[in-house]
């Protein structure tokens, strides 16, 4: 589904990401693991068409994507939450997911999508008048979640969705990612919480100064003595 092959990348003449390459087959979910500053954000906004690529290429459902603008990806099936959520604050939840749904140009999907947005996620439900700048962390995550789900992604990409949470919402949306894939959605997952984004996933690449320094089953990543000394302190 997703393929990016020796992918440079970066910020003006700062070169971030040196010949990443990576695949995400249909329905698993992949996790890019790392330290903060490894490049993991710097991937997903390349991917995502919001940071132009250096070098190498990309290409979701077998179209070459690298340079594209987001929207003109979007459009393609993929979707992204991003770190900090971006949400509109002065509205209400319903109307922040609403917004989602209108890339669909399906008022049906939409209204279909919303219904399961909101079983998936019950609290949103319950607040969906209240205003979204109100919202604790967890909460916002969870209609950032939502609201890319409105769009009914093919491709999911989840940039730090633990950053800044209490350890119970983030429990409770890790718990929602098998829902999600069940739902038939891909989803890569960007963190920095190794053990429980390779506990959720079905195979891992490990990005290390801006290079992937290993890749593989999940399991086999967890149980690399290696990687556990490096990120899990065992």
């Amino acid at each position: 589904m997703l393929e990016v092959r020796q992918l440079d990348a970066g910020y003006g003449d700062v070169q971030v990401l040196r010949g990443v390459s990576l695949d995400v087959a249909e329905g698993e979910i992949v996790s890019m693991v790392g330290a903060n500053g490894a490049g993991k954000t710097t991937l997903i906004r390349t991917v995502m068409g919001t940071l132009a690529p250096m070098a190498g290429e990309i290409r979701f459902l077998g179209e070459r994507i690298g340079g594209r603008a987001a929207h003109q990806i979007a459009r393609l099936g993929m979707a992204q939450v991003m770190e900090g959520r971006r949400l509109f604050g002065h509205m209400g939840v319903e109307d922040n997911l609403r917004v989602g749904g209108d890339l669909l140009r399906d008022a049906r999907r939409a209204r279909d999508n919303l219904e399961w947005v909101y079983t998936l996620f019950p609290r949103l439900k319950e607040r969906r008048q209240q205003l979204a700048k109100s919202f604790s962390g967890g909460e916002q995550q969870m209609l950032a979640i939502g609201r890319a789900l409105m769009t009914s992604p093919r491709l999911l990409l989840l940039d730090e969705p633990s950053i800044g949470l209490a350890p119970i919402m983030v429990k409770d949306i890790f718990e929602k990612l098998p829902q999600i894939s069940a739902r038939g959605i891909t989803i890569l997952l960007v963190e920095q919480d190794v053990h429980r984004s390779l506990s959720f996933a079905q195979r891992g690449y490990v990005l290390e100064h801006g290079e992937v320094a290993m890749a593989g089953p999940a399991a086999a990543l967890l149980a690399d003595e290696g990687l556990r000394r490096a990120y899990l302190g065992v």
